[in-house]
């Protein structure tokens, strides 16, 4: 009975609940706030484009770099309007769907292949880990950004295309880490155990080994994701992104700089969305972090219960 139970997941490092996560949560003022910002840009970022893609996409001359904190033109000119009269809140808000889809596109495709490729590095042969680690090395000897140019360069600047590019350079950061970690796990006592009992190879990595180092991940990931958005807004700064009519915070803020000196809000706006949700995801992440790591988890729920 005890052999059978110690094949199972490891009980020093259980999941929190739910409605842990959420006292947690509310433990933390500044990553509550930033929570609610992120959710506020994925909303938008799903709904936006039903609800304001019209309004963004709208002509009208005569409010041609209109000044911001007016409503004399309604209250989607709150923001101001850009160089061919298009009201700025529409147009922020409809382009966070393509600024996440790209950050959310990219992270996912470098977090499923770099932490496959890391657990069989660190679980298989010397010979396949070093082969997978090779490969790691050639992908960090280009400069991301250098890299995402070049290609963009060579194939037409797309959606696809930018998830694809920035995807491939993020792959050795989930590699290298989820290797080092299975390198640790796999010499613990409940993974023996697992062996001992006959378990399959399959069957320790994802059932034992991945659910110990996901919290790990997870936190790199949401990390990641701020630096995926700042590229692809960089990218498209560049003006080798996304291309109009299709539109990114990047984009806008490219759009935008040579009114800088009279009109500043065109690029400021956008840029300040970047800012705030680079910002949000960043002190998230410093959440998770101590929140899915048993030894500094008390912190939140000490201060979840003073609060309650």
């Amino acid at each position: 009975m005890s052999d059978t139970t110690a094949t199972e997941a490891p009980a020093a490092k259980p999941a929190p609940s739910k409605s842990s996560l959420l006292s947690m949560l509310f433990a933390d003022q500044f990553a509550t706030v930033a929570a609610c910002f992120v959710i506020l840009v994925i909303l938008c970022a799903i709904f936006g484009p039903l609800l304001l893609g019209e309004a963004a996409s709208d002509q009208n001359l005569r409010a041609r770099n209109a000044p911001p904190f007016t409503l004399d033109r309604g209250w989607l000119y709150i923001l101001g309007g850009d160089a061919l009269g298009r009201p700025l809140l529409p147009r922020i808000v409809v382009a966070a769907q393509n600024t996440i889809m790209i950050a959310a596109g990219a992270v996912a495709g470098s977090f499923i292949i770099g932490a496959v490729l890391g657990l069989t590095a660190g679980y298989s042969r010397k010979l396949v880990s070093e082969v997978i680690m090779r490969l790691a090395d050639v992908i960090m000897s280009f400069p991301s950004l250098l890299l995402a140019v070049i290609v963009l360069y060579v194939l037409e600047p797309s959606v696809l295309n930018l998830v694809l590019v920035l995807a491939i350079t993020r792959i050795p950061i989930y590699l290298r880490t989820t290797r080092a970690e299975v390198l640790e796990v796999r010499e613990r006592m409940f993974v023996q155990a697992a062996q001992v009992m006959g378990a399959s190879t399959f069957r320790i990595v994802f059932r034992h080994i991945l659910p110990v180092i996901l919290p790990t991940l997870l936190t790199i990931a949401t990390l990641d994701f701020a630096f995926v958005m700042l590229a692809e807004s960089a990218l498209s700064f560049l003006g080798i992104g996304i291309q109009p009519p299709e539109i990114t915070w990047g984009l806008m803020v490219s759009q935008g700089r040579q009114y800088l000196t009279s009109a500043w809000w065109l690029a400021f706006w956008p840029g300040l969305a970047i800012i705030l949700t680079t910002m949000s995801l960043n002190l998230l992440s410093g959440w998770m972090r101590v929140a899915l790591d048993p030894t500094q988890r008390w912190r939140l729920e000490t201060g979840g219960k003073k609060n309650g």
